[in-house]
């Protein structure tokens, strides 16, 4: 309980929390707290990216083959409020945004399977960043323990 260590990365080494004291502690903790301020971040944007996504790929599910020799009406956003009617000419191809300005034009087909591989890839990176979260979660919660049996260590008198 008040050892903590990673063997998984070189170059870390197991600390003896009973050794530091408060004000080690307390830096210890900050600067945890600041790194899973910094992950809840990832994950808000990460969660966001995947919305996207996926809104992306089931706006494709709305296509349907029988499209294809007619025109059907759309409304296109202008803004986030903002909309124009519009006519949707092709239905075989989309233009996808691929990142960082640049745009690349797919099969309806591909297009979902883009998007299906951004939906998994984003979902893994949110697993390992929860991962990490809960590992310094358990090092915080360690280092808060190990603080309380400090402080009533100096609290008992002597």
């Amino acid at each position: 309980m008040a050892t903590i260590s990673s063997n998984e990365e070189p170059g870390l080494q197991q600390i003896d929390l009973m050794k530091l004291n408060l004000q080690q502690l307390t830096q210890l903790k900050n600067q945890l707290d600041q790194e899973l301020g910094v992950f809840q971040e990832s994950l808000q944007t990460l969660k966001m990216a995947k919305s996207k996504f996926m809104g992306s790929k089931e706006s494709l599910e709305q296509f349907k083959p029988e499209w294809k020799d007619q025109e059907q009406p759309v409304l296109v956003p202008l803004t986030g409020s903002m909309y124009v009617p519009g006519i949707i000419k092709q239905v075989d191809n989309v233009i996808i945004d691929v990142g960082t300005g640049y745009y690349a034009e797919k099969d309806v087909a591909g297009a979902k399977d883009y998007f299906k591989r951004k939906v998994d890839f984003v979902q893994e990176q949110v697993e390992k960043i929860e991962l990490l979260g809960f590992e310094k979660s358990k090092i915080r919660d360690a280092i808060m323990d190990v603080m309380e049996i400090k402080l009533a260590a100096l609290q008992k008198p002597s």
